[in-house]
């Protein structure tokens, strides 16, 4: 049985020093690489190749290559994470394009994620979003209750745990044409609005969450749904919904 031939591809790359910088395109040649190779090892191939040029290696984001950190965030061909569907960038396969393809490899683009080098983005406005309200305080000295003592319904069970799914890759933010990160926040209240564990801080972490959003620069939803669809762990808008409920109940309780 023969081997796979391997794909000849032109890669045309954004490279950016830092945030200050003015970034540009530049155009890479990668040859014999594996359809069965993910893009990340694509990359690592090229860099390879740049090392033993002596040239600067294309400074990219990753960490688990298991779809589950959420660090790979490209922009390839136009779309978060690439042109295959329900996956992170390290879990898109080579085979996804065709010999002789140019493929146009970009960053985030989102004011509230800064260019620090190249591909990588500094996506830490997450981080102070989740600081804000995205917990529940519990006191855990002396003797704990079993988790399985408070009942909850099945379906909220289902519900949090498809919301927890969310990795805050920010692919919701690139590809919403307004920068906005309801999806990801309205995911974080949710996976905790509903629990009955979450419900004791339920109005405190929507409006905090939501007022730190807004702080960080992001966007408004316009409901196009573009979020959803390009999704790697396929979050629903439900839960944008959701979240807009939670924080019109709060806001209406502050003001009785």
């Amino acid at each position: 049985m023969s081997a796979k031939k391997g794909l000849n591809l032109t890669l045309k790359i954004w490279r950016q020093k830092n945030n200050k910088s003015k970034g540009q395109f530049e155009t890479y040649k990668v040859s014999d690489v594996s359809p069965d190779s993910s893009f990340l090892e694509m990359l690592d191939m090229l860099n390879e190749n740049l090392v033993e040029e002596g040239k600067e290696p294309v400074a990219f984001d990753h960490d688990c290559r298991e779809g589950i950190c959420g660090m790979c965030s490209l922009y390839i061909n136009g779309r978060a994470h690439g042109p295959d569907t329900g996956v992170t960038t390290c879990q898109l396969h080579m085979r996804m394009f065709k010999d002789g393809e140019t493929i146009h490899i970009e960053p985030w683009r989102s004011a509230a994620f800064p260019v620090i080098k190249d591909l990588v983005v500094d996506r830490s406005a997450f981080d102070r979003v989740m600081a804000a309200g995205g917990f529940i305080s519990v006191n855990t000295s002396g003797n704990t209750t079993d988790a399985n003592n408070i009942p909850i319904p099945k379906e909220n069970a289902d519900k949090a745990m498809d919301a927890a799914a969310c990795i805050g890759c920010g692919a919701c933010v690139a590809t919403c044409k307004n920068g906005s990160a309801m999806l990801f926040v309205g995911a974080k209240v949710s996976q905790f609005a509903l629990l009955p564990q979450g419900r004791v801080e339920a109005k405190r972490r929507v409006l905090k969450m939501v007022a730190a959003m807004d702080e960080e620069g992001f966007g408004n939803c316009s409901n196009t749904g573009a979020c959803e669809v390009e999704c790697p762990k396929g979050i629903s808008l439900e839960n944008i919904a959701r979240m807009n409920r939670e924080y019109l109940s709060a806001k209406l309780s502050t003001k009785e």
